[in-house]
């Protein structure tokens, strides 16, 4: 072996390879634990309207650990992501000793489900929590459709606006058929999508004879059903009696 200078090379070579190595482990260990390269920073940035100051410092304090090497960047992104209206967080080091983070919020479109909840579908028709604008549409459906309801809601919403209305709630039951509420106070019940028509076709129908039809009629309509093949069925808002007349003499 020893008279083998190939062999001895290769074997000085791979020695040489490890006490390299085991050095820049040891350095890497050494730089990554000492206090020479404390964190002293972080820059947050973005288009913020919601998000302040102190959401951040609570959701932050005492739980960013290390120094600027060792600080773990996705435990930081998590962090922020975990603020509430903050939709996607990006972390970076940023030389010698902070972090720059870039915020992207939430952008509320709607409310989901009953009034009195505190979440909200944002423009990707995504959940999250917040209170939101009584002015916001409402959405409500089955869990995991808040998707669809937003894209539906993008449809309906160009189809209306032929006729200046806008729909104020979209509802999707439990049987999968779609209500709206529409701005002049009108419900129009879509029902389900069919081999025949999707229910975007009845409101296009719809849409198209309103001029000749509905808005000739020259008084407010309390409900519309579009789920006749050939028509739809309107119903006018109840009449009630006078106050005298509920009342009975005693």
């Amino acid at each position: 072996m020893w008279s083998n200078a190939r062999l001895l090379n290769a074997t000085a070579g791979a020695l040489l390879a490890l006490a390299l190595a085991l050095t820049f482990y040891l350095a890497a260990r050494v730089l990554l634990a000492s206090p020479a390269f404390p964190l002293r920073s972080i820059d947050v940035r973005g288009d913020l309207h919601h998000v302040t100051r102190p959401d951040i410092v609570g959701a932050l304090q005492g739980r960013v650990r290390g120094n600027f090497f060792s600080v773990d960047l996705e435990a930081v992104r998590a962090l922020f992501e975990g603020v509430a209206w903050v939709r996607l967080a990006e972390v970076r080091r940023v030389w010698p000793d902070r972090l720059s983070v870039t915020v992207e919020e939430h952008v509320a479109l709607a409310r989901w489900g009953q009034p009195r909840d505190a979440r909200l579908v944002n423009t990707y028709g995504e959940l999250f929590s917040g209170k939101g604008d009584s002015s916001l549409p409402l959405f409500s459906g089955p869990a995991g459709t808040e998707g669809e309801i937003t894209r539906r809601y993008a449809t309906f919403r160009r189809l209306l606006a032929p006729i200046s209305l806008e729909p104020l709630q979209v509802l999707l039951s439990s049987r999968l058929s779609w209500q709206l509420r529409l701005s002049d106070g009108l419900t129009v019940q879509l029902g389900r999508d069919s081999d025949k028509d999707r229910v975007e076709d009845r409101l296009a129908k719809f849409v198209s004879v309103y001029p000749q039809t509905v808005a000739k009629l020259g008084r407010r309509l309390d409900y519309v059903d579009l789920r006749y093949p050939n028509g739809f069925a309107l119903r006018l808002p109840e009449q009630r009696a006078p106050e005298s007349r509920k009342r009975k003499r005693v």
